[in-house]
């Protein structure tokens, strides 16, 4: 086969592995995206945080909490402000009571401000619904939304590897636009976001694809493990084993001690969480977790103490592997990323958005020049169409209108975090029959408008009923909430500015291709 015939292979594939899953690709990447900011976010949606104290003295102070709320209790938690949370949130397990399981809500819990005092923040999924969503889909079983997920994320590596070698000029096109061009406009635009981020969309699959290996590539850990992926997990994540009360009267000594001793353990690392098993008994365990963001390889670091604060328990050396698996899904995640490179990998990440938004839309472009009539589409272009506005366009009014739920939903509404993740589906699906029923170009127009107020819409509510909104969070110093604002401001300001392009484009009219045996026809008279 010719260069030319594997580039011209290499574009089909490129081109239908991309349109197949290109609308869950694009959920994948705008969700996962926006979740680089989760801490954030979360911080945002409860207005009610102030800024934390240090990780010490909040300690300290949901230590003296628990003890006055609950001293007899089988178990406390303890989890710390960082550099990028609010609050301390301290729970607890009263004597008898059940365990949770994972996702269950736990009745026993309270949230403490910069001064140790118990504050009613709103229930909230907060920016962790757009991390779950990004790879879990919500309403669809963890399972098989996870083998989906990995079945996109492959068609997305086949793309990007696909498109490089398709392109024999792709780095040369990279510096060219040309605007008001169409289509060749619309391959510039996709090639240019392509390029510039290719190393981060090339890392940021692979990864995504390391993080659930097991999932969909079970068979070493079957034959090496004879209770599956259970103990294979119980290996690489091993817990202290579980201690039985004693029966004798014991006060948990200081904390914050135990807090240092831990961190000079580590030399570099930083507490994150604090777990107290049996706080009133002498056969009480201190388990102190070290914050992921500390590091690259994002494992769980756990130190383990008894009554007297002495070390009793801490992880073993992991192997190299591990350590390289730690350190691809944090690469992944980027908790480690202080705020300038996190900066990076979101741009990174709104390139990848819009390099499958643009992808997705040249393909429509590019068929609908190719046919016969394009004032008269078929069924299966329509469908795409129409796809596309209600992804590209109405997911972002759909996570905005996420952003307004949490908002506007009455504070004592019942299950209140599920009312905001039913107001995003709502609103997705609005946008989807809207789609369907308008013409195409208005769709378009309305949808994008309809993101733009709803984004510069959120600061501006702020300022009138949150004390001042971004300004009062600039004369606070909290970067976190200002950060949001002003980001809404400029997203608003994008999407206005799309939606106006949309509107002011006039295409360029053809008039409808005839049938060769037609046009022959023609010719013989």
């Amino acid at each position: 086969m010719s260069l030319g015939g594997i580039r011209q292979s290499q574009s089909v594939l490129h081109t239908w592995s991309g349109l197949l899953v290109g609308w869950v690709l694009f959920l994948i990447f705008i969700a996962g995206t926006a979740a680089y900011w989760r801490v954030e976010l979360t911080r945002w949606m409860q207005p009610e945080t102030g800024l934390p104290a240090t990780a010490p003295v909040a300690l300290e102070q949901a230590q003296r909490f628990l003890a006055r709320t609950a001293p007899d209790a089988q178990r406390w938690s303890i989890e710390l402000p960082g550099h990028r949370s609010s609050a301390t949130t301290v729970s607890w397990q009263p004597p008898g009571a059940a365990e949770r399981r994972r996702g269950q809500r736990n009745p026993y819990q309270a949230t403490l401000d910069a001064q140790g005092n118990p504050v009613q923040v709103r229930e909230t999924r907060g920016g962790d619904f757009f991390y779950r969503l990004h790879f879990d889909l919500h309403y669809v079983p963890v399972l098989w939304a996870r083998w989906f997920v990995c079945f996109c994320t492959m068609f997305m590596l086949v793309a990007i590897v696909s498109g490089v070698i398709t392109h024999k000029k792709i780095f040369t096109d990279f510096f060219t636009l040309r605007r008001g061009k169409g289509q060749r406009s619309w391959l510039d635009g996709h090639n240019a976001l392509a390029v510039l981020s290719l190393p981060f969309h090339l890392m940021i699959t692979y990864t995504g694809l390391i993080t659930l290996m097991t999932l969909y590539m079970p068979w070493a850990v079957d034959a090496n493990f004879s209770g599956g992926r259970d103990a294979f997990f119980a290996e690489l994540f091993p817990r202290a084993a579980k201690v039985e009360p004693r029966h004798v009267a014991a006060t948990p000594p200081d904390l914050k001690d135990v807090l240092h001793r831990a961190e000079l353990q580590w030399g570099d690392g930083r507490g994150g969480s604090v777990q107290v098993e049996h706080p009133a008994d002498a056969a009480m365990r201190i388990s102190v977790r070290r914050q992921s963001g500390d590091r690259i390889a994002d494992a769980d670091q756990t130190l383990t103490f008894d009554a007297s604060g002495s070390l009793v328990d801490e992880a073993g050396a992991r192997s190299a592997v591990v350590v390289t698996r730690d350190g691809m899904i944090g690469l992944h995640a980027a908790r480690f990323a202080p705020v300038a490179m996190r900066w990076l990998f979101f741009l990174s990440g709104v390139a990848g958005t819009l390099m499958v938004a643009t992808g997705l839309v040249l393909w429509t472009v590019k068929r609908r020049a190719q046919l016969p009539d394009p004032a008269r589409p078929h069924l299966g272009f329509r469908i795409v169409e129409r796809l596309n506005i209600a992804f590209v366009a109405g997911l972002p009014v759909a996570m905005l209108a996420f952003l307004w739920g949490s908002r506007l939903l009455p504070l004592e509404l019942a299950d209140r975090s599920d009312a905001e993740v039913r107001v995003f589906f709502y609103t997705w699906a609005a946008c989807l029959l809207h789609a369907l029923l308008r013409l195409p170009r208005r769709s378009w127009v309305e949808q994008l408008a309809l993101a733009g107020v709803l984004a510069l819409g959120l600061p501006v509510y702020n300022l009138i009923a949150w004390h001042g909104g971004l300004f009062s969070a600039l004369g606070e110093g909290d970067g976190a909430k200002a950060g949001i604002d002003i980001g809404l401001l400029l997203i608003g300001s994008g999407l206005l500015w799309c939606a106006r392009k949309v509107h002011r484009f006039v295409p360029a009219m053809r008039k409808p291709r005839t049938t060769r045996s037609t046009s022959t026809a023609e010719a013989k008279l």
